[in-house]
């Protein structure tokens, strides 16, 4: 049986890269606009890992320079007051990006209030327009877990090309997605759930594993190709992930802890896209940042 050294891939490490460059373009922004970048989070209800979330992005806005708004309705908000209330901040001049925190209520329908916000502002990726902007390859904000997947995969030098990657998970803003970004890169990508027959001999084959499927510990370790590099996407109860994290050190080359991996990514890249959709919208995007 091989055994490989696992070196883990650190996304807190890698995001404060990241976060760094987004307070200069933060400041920038400010001097050049007059105003810093603003992020408004519309939060329905007081889900307590909700509300722990939606803190942690607003303290993160704080220290990069961006402003925070929130949006706080009840949990007995109905889906049309819930699209009123983001349509009025799609046309509200002075906010940048809209983020509304997932899951909503069951009276909501999610994805009714995700289509009203203005394309422009979709600083979390999770729009239609998002998506087809990610299948076709073209500039536009990205869905923001699977963003901060290529990235830190960049950071470490993963090379993509003709690698076949296996996706566990077929969410509309983290498995689909993810996909369309790999293939992007190249990838041969093989998209797959918690359904499918023969998953452990597909997984087997990968060179790259996301696993976003919502299931303690799913991905077990003997499953995995020695020398494949795990991206362990999910976040579960106890600070558990997608993975069978014990099982994967000495098979996977690569691995990301949870936490530490790739949920501080995903703020980064929240953030990077809130000040880009901020440059844009003021006519700021000069030379290189304009690519």
């Amino acid at each position: 049986m091989w055994q490989v050294t696992t070196q883990l891939m650190d996304g807190t490490a890698v995001s404060n890269q990241l976060l760094a460059d987004v307070a200069r373009r933060s400041r920038r922004f400010l001097e050049q606009a007059g105003r810093r970048p603003c992020l408004a989070a519309v939060l329905i209800g007081d889900d307590p890992a909700s509300v722990t979330y939606v803190k942690m992005k607003r303290d993160r806005c704080e220290k990069t320079g961006i402003d925070s708004r929130l949006v706080e309705l009840p949990a007995a908000t109905s889906t049309s007051e819930a699209v009123s209330a983001v349509q009025g901040l799609s046309d509200d001049l002075g906010v940048d990006g809209i983020l509304v925190q997932h899951p909503a209520p069951p009276q909501v329908d999610e994805r009714a209030v995700f289509e009203a916000i203005a394309p422009a502002k979709d600083v979390d990726g999770v729009t239609m327009h998002s998506f087809a902007v990610m299948a076709f390859d073209l500039p536009g904000l990205l869905s923001c877990t699977p963003g901060g997947i290529i990235r830190l995969l960049d950071a470490y030098e993963v090379n993509l090309a003709g690698k076949h990657a296996v996706v566990v998970g077929r969410s509309p803003i983290l498995g689909k997605p993810v996909g369309m970004l790999l293939l992007a890169r190249d990838a041969t990508v093989t998209y797959c759930h918690s359904h499918t027959r023969g998953l452990s001999e597909i997984v087997a084959s990968a060179d790259i594993v996301v696993a976003a499927v919502g299931k303690p510990e799913f991905v077990r370790g003997d499953w995995l190709k020695p020398g494949a590099v795990v991206v362990d996407a999910g976040y579960n109860d106890g600070n558990v992930g997608d993975v069978a994290f014990d099982e994967a050190l000495g098979k996977a080359s690569l691995l990301t802890p949870v936490p530490g991996g790739v949920g501080p990514m995903t703020i980064a890249v929240l953030l990077d896209q809130t000040v880009t959709a901020a440059e844009r919208g003021a006519g700021l995007l000069l030379g290189a940042d304009a690519t």
